[in-house]
């Protein structure tokens, strides 16, 4: 990468906390202006975001459709799906979690296929002593994929050998067939091919990518300029603990030094942040200098955000230091918190208003008889409690449903006094 000359550090930009905000919700996609649901709509999000996680809880819908619809409003799933099998410009793989990222990133997602269980990594060194034992079975899937597949675990399972002929360390208990296919894709040897409902069904690789996926083997020096870029321009401004949780989160091996090679080739650059009573943010924190003309778009007032709920694993929440930061806003998913301990609800959804979180709705979608239940309706303490944004929530809640596919919501009675004229 070329030299360019960078600012000293006396010259270090400075924006306010609100405008950092604001460019963080606009590079998620969140602002008022949406791309058209349609593939190429849900495309263009995805290659903003990165990655969209993939999560099997199905209490509103499953977490990556979820991601989507607060990006497009209201879609049909089969959009989506379209880009996943037919299009085959999203493939499933491991990000910051299990999800869905771009064919076009295979360079960045190939070094972790190449280096899995081959590092001193205890963890990894575990692993490859297990599927070294576990040889035979190894073989036996790879060769029933290549001779049959698409194919499912439970499939698998039924045309293998006896599962006692196959070594385990009794940490897989008796699911060895899934416990190989996971580590063949994170190897990068297979890929889901499909699905049925949860089901995956599994193919080789070479079968599921398309010809066009870039091939290039990058150095890991090479992937972590890549990623560091992708993650700093989908969170608009952060420091190097931020840059290091998104994406591809844990695998920015010395990072410092590549942020600092970006910086010095005019890729990015320190930023300040500040808030209102002019206390400066601590730490280095960064801009990409393609967000430069955006980021001046919105110190010029050039900002308009809509009321949007959000997935309990959306992008903009999902590092829960930098969301209680950036807009003091502390969430917690209570899934596996037992029931007479939850403070909020089950599968809660944060509530954007604008630039700020301004509370949390617990839904519940009753698919049998099409009803979206609204469990309960929190708010922040310092959220606006007029009408105007009642019905903004409102709005927000009946787009829900629309794309559930609801044909009644129902509120409990748990809302908050000055809206429940509103939310009823």
């Amino acid at each position: 990468m070329p030299r360019i000359q960078q600012p000293s550090l006396n010259s270090i930009r400075s924006i306010s906390a609100d405008t950092a905000r604001r460019l963080a919700i606009v590079k998620q996609q969140l602002a008022a202006t949406r791309h058209e649901p349609t593939a190429d709509g849900i495309l263009n999000v995805v290659q903003d975001l990165g990655c969209l996680q993939l999560d099997p809880i199905n209490t509103v819908a499953r977490s990556h459709t979820l991601v989507t619809f607060s990006r497009v409003g209201p879609f049909d799933t089969a959009q989506l799906n379209k880009l996943i099998y037919h299009d085959r410009a999203l493939f499933e793989y491991w990000a910051h979690a299990a999800s869905l990222v771009l064919t076009q990133d295979y360079p960045i997602h190939h070094l972790r296929m190449r280096t899995y269980a081959k590092t001193k990594d205890p963890w990894h060194q575990r692993i490859a002593e297990w599927i070294d034992a576990n040889k035979k079975l190894r073989d036996t899937i790879l060769r029933e994929i290549k001779r049959s597949g698409p194919l499912s675990a439970r499939v698998l399972t039924e045309m293998g050998e006896a599962p006692k002929t196959w070594v385990s360390s009794g940490w897989t208990n008796d699911r060895n067939v899934s416990r190989m296919l996971d580590f063949l894709w994170m190897q990068g040897k297979i890929m889901v091919a499909k699905r049925e409902g949860l089901n995956k069904f599994w193919d080789l690789s070479e079968r599921v990518l398309p010809e066009w996926t870039p091939r290039e083997k990058w150095s890991e020096r090479q992937v972590v300029q890549h990623a560091a870029q992708k993650s700093l321009r989908a969170l608009g401004v952060a420091n190097e603990k931020q840059i290091a949780q998104h994406y591809i989160s844990g695998r920015y091996a010395n990072l410092k030094e590549r942020m600092r090679e970006l910086e010095r080739a005019g890729e990015i650059q320190r930023i300040e942040i500040r808030e209102a009573r002019n206390d400066a943010w601590k730490g280095e924190w960064y801009i990409h200098n393609a967000d430069l003309a955006l980021l001046e778009k919105i110190e010029r007032g050039e900002f308009e955000g809509r009321t949007v709920l959000l997935s309990p694993f959306d992008n903009l929440i999902r590092d829960r230091v930098r969301t209680l930061q950036f807009w003091d806003f502390d969430y917690k998913i209570e899934i596996y918190t037992p029931q007479a301990k939850r403070k909020y609800g089950y599968y809660v959804l944060p509530i954007l208003h604008h630039d700020q979180l301004i509370g949390r709705i617990d839904p519940q979608m009753d698919r049998a008889h099409g009803v979206l239940n609204i469990n309960a309706v929190h708010l922040e303490e310092k959220a606006p409690k007029d009408l105007k944004t009642a019905r903004a929530v409102r709005d927000a809640i009946e787009e829900l449903g629309e794309f559930l596919g609801a044909t009644e919501i129902h509120y409990n009675a748990r809302a908050p006094d000055a809206w429940r004229r509103v939310l009823r």
